[in-house]
């Protein structure tokens, strides 16, 4: 039996399975009806299951799909101008590129993302939110079509305007808010959560009643958290605050919060995010790319804050985000201190599966191989030259684990990509009209000729 079709009911047999103890050999997998019903030794696997029809990998590592914490599914077209570009991208090249897509568009885009996604091996990605006058369920239908666990995130402004030129009340923002996470309450594929561009869009008092209404239903309040100088410097001028501050007089440092990038973050701000319990995504490619600096991951980790990597939008591949990951804090702090470790691998596997669904809130439903857990999965190929032989399986994916390597995407119980190939969808047909929408939509929002800084 191949893994192009799965049984509602089967039994995996990998040679390397990812479990909370690190990578075990001997390991046998139940799925029933899109989840795991059973995880252990094969040895030991109960007698009811013994008839079941069983996929023999042998040859091959499972491990959790992977999460990615923090993208931004409406700018996916727009990738073509993310170059070359200093920080705060967002106002010259994302903000206009979301408000100038047609329906159509955004769909398109949003599409391209999620299966960019799992073809790199990401089977849960959090959205966080569109400045966009479209319907947020574009994006979600798009989620449920391609068999990808979606984070939806709600952009939720009082202050300033939003993409369609009108000022936001506080009430209303408040009431859009509850009416997204109610929408999506009951769905098994879109999760909603809230989501504020940066703390100082929203008073104190909207942050507050949001961050409240993430406590009650149990969403996640996502947010840009002092991830460029220009940003904190305008924050402090505006607030007289820096942003993480801002969240913690509102109220808003707490469990339910995801903050994204937290790159520029004071000693005491360390110890208070980790304190708080809040989730931060660490992007290392968006540093590498657009960023004044990168994250001090290490010590964030070190003092127990909920850590999860996300890739900003720039390339959904799920083992180069876990290298960018391990090679950032080794160029930026490990190597200065005499570290060779750097973390090493589990650390940042961990991180990319269960520390991620974690920070997005479903911490309880993928991330782990473990029975009542969504069977989202990935197997991976260990009869290439990366793996001649296992000494520490997690930091050789981490330092040479790539997408090439990725056997099949299972989400679900379904699988959804079998050696590169996208099954029951025409990838050639969506990458022409993401072609077509890319150029359409930018040079509506003016970005069709723009020069590239030099």
């Amino acid at each position: 039996m191949t893994l192009r079709t799965l049984p509602d009911h089967c039994v995996l047999t990998p040679g390397h399975t990812w479990t909370p103890s690190g990578f075990l050999t001997g390991q046998a997998l139940a799925v029933t009806a899109g989840r795991f019903s059973w995880v252990g030794p094969a040895s030991d696997l109960p007698v009811a299951y013994s008839g079941w029809q069983t996929v023999d990998l042998g040859r091959y590592a499972v491990v959790p799909g992977m999460v990615d914490c923090h993208q931004h599914l409406a700018q996916t077209l727009g990738r073509p101008h993310a170059f070359g570009e200093p920080s705060e991208i967002f106002r010259r090249v994302w903000v206009p590129l979301e408000g100038a897509l047609t329906a159509d568009e955004l769909a398109v885009s949003a599409r391209l993302g999620l299966v960019d996604a799992l073809l790199g091996g990401f089977t849960t990605v959090a959205d966080a939110g569109a400045r966009s006058r479209h319907d947020p369920e574009i994006i979600a239908a798009q989620a449920r079509q391609t068999g990808v666990r979606l984070v939806l995130g709600k952009i939720s402004h009082d202050v300033g305007v939003d993409a369609g030129g009108q000022g936001t009340g506080p009430d209303e923002v408040l009431a859009g808010a509850a009416a997204h996470l109610d929408r999506y309450a009951a769905d098994p594929w879109v999760h909603g959560s809230v989501a504020v561009a940066t703390p100082e869009m929203a008073t104190q008092s909207t942050l507050a009643r949001l961050s409240d209404l993430c406590r009650d239903t149990g969403a996640v309040l996502q947010t840009h958290v002092n991830e460029h100088l220009a940003g904190v410097e305008r924050t402090l001028l505006s607030t007289g605050q820096r942003p993480l501050g801002l969240l913690r007089d509102a109220g808003a440092l707490d469990r339910h919060l995801l903050a994204a990038h937290t790159t520029l973050l004071t000693a005491r701000e360390k110890i208070q995010l980790a304190r708080s319990g809040a989730a931060w995504s660490y992007n290392p490619v968006a540093s590498a790319w657009k960023g004044n600096a990168v994250a001090d991951a290490l010590t964030l980790t070190a003092l127990g804050a909920r850590t999860g990597l996300g890739t900003d939008g720039t390339r959904c591949d799920a083992f180069r985000l876990m290298d960018a990951a391990e090679t950032a804090q080794r160029l930026t702090s490990a190597m200065a201190a005499g570290d060779p470790v750097a973390g090493g691998g589990d650390l940042w596997l961990r991180a990319a599966t269960s520390g991620g669904a974690d920070a997005v809130g479903l911490g309880d439903e993928v991330g782990t191989l473990a029975a009542g857990y969504r069977a989202d999965l990935l197997v991976l190929r260990l009869d290439t030259p990366d793996f001649v032989c296992t000494v520490d399986l997690a930091w050789q994916l981490v330092r040479l684990g790539h997408r090439g390597q990725i056997h099949a995407v299972i989400t679900d119980g379904t699988t959804r990509v079998l050696d590169g190939e996208l099954l029951d969808s025409d990838l050639g047909t969506l990458i022409e009209d993401a072609r077509a929408a890319s150029a359409a939509a930018c040079t509506r929002a003016g970005l069709g000729g723009r020069e590239v800084p030099r």
